[in-house]
């Protein structure tokens, strides 16, 4: 839903949100990462005072789920390509291969949605999601495996619940509808995820 906001009132809104990271470590962890950054000073840029009102989409709801939404696909999709290059079981490279295919479209998909909404999204992976990249790197052979699938279970758990919430609870309905329409392909992913650890912990 489109809701017209004074300038100044929404200006002191996105400054206080500003920072914020959508992953639970993240949040932990108190860090803001460059590529959230870059775009939440993008989106406020928009914001000028030649306006004397702006639309904002849902409050800036809306905003926050595209921004997570598309750091959720670019850690995927980075972690995708490395488990088809480090991993040694072929259920952990089917795995990655889906990952990567499947979140490199709903990234474009994202996009998409975010140009036509006027809202900035991250376009490269966040200093947190290297970090994660980092530390699967040392790990080796079965040991990879499990520590990716187990990671994508995690995930997979996490973007469901944001999604689901977002297909619920969002005022805007192309939103509502995009997070609702991404749901039934991630609880499949989340599916495979699971059969990928359950082979990795027989070995």
């Amino acid at each position: 839903m489109k809701t017209q906001i004074n300038i100044k009132s929404i200006l002191l809104h996105t400054i206080c949100v500003a920072g914020t990271i959508f992953f639970a470590s993240s949040c932990s962890e108190n860090k803001t990462t460059d590529s959230v950054e870059v775009a939440e000073e993008e989106n406020i840029s928009r914001l000028t005072n030649d306006d004397e009102t702006i639309v904002v989409i849902d409050n800036d709801n809306g905003v926050k789920f595209l921004m997570a939404a598309a750091e959720i696909q670019l850690e995927e999709i980075s972690l995708g390509k490395l488990a088809q290059e480090k991993g040694t079981n072929p259920h952990v490279k089917e795995l990655g291969k889906m990952m990567e295919v499947n979140h490199t479209k709903t990234l474009a998909e994202l996009n998409t949605l975010a140009q036509s909404k006027s809202v900035a999204i991250p376009a490269t992976a966040t200093e947190d999601s290297m970090e994660t990249q980092k530390d699967l790197m040392e790990k080796e052979g079965n040991d990879f495996g499990k520590a990716y699938s187990d990671m994508m279970v995690e995930h997979h758990e996490d973007a469901i619940e944001l999604f689901e919430k977002a297909a619920t609870d969002s005022e805007d309905a192309e939103i509502k509808a995009w997070a609702a329409e991404k749901l039934p392909t991630m609880r499949t992913h989340l599916e495979h995820a699971k059969a990928c650890k359950a082979e990795c912990d027989k070995l």
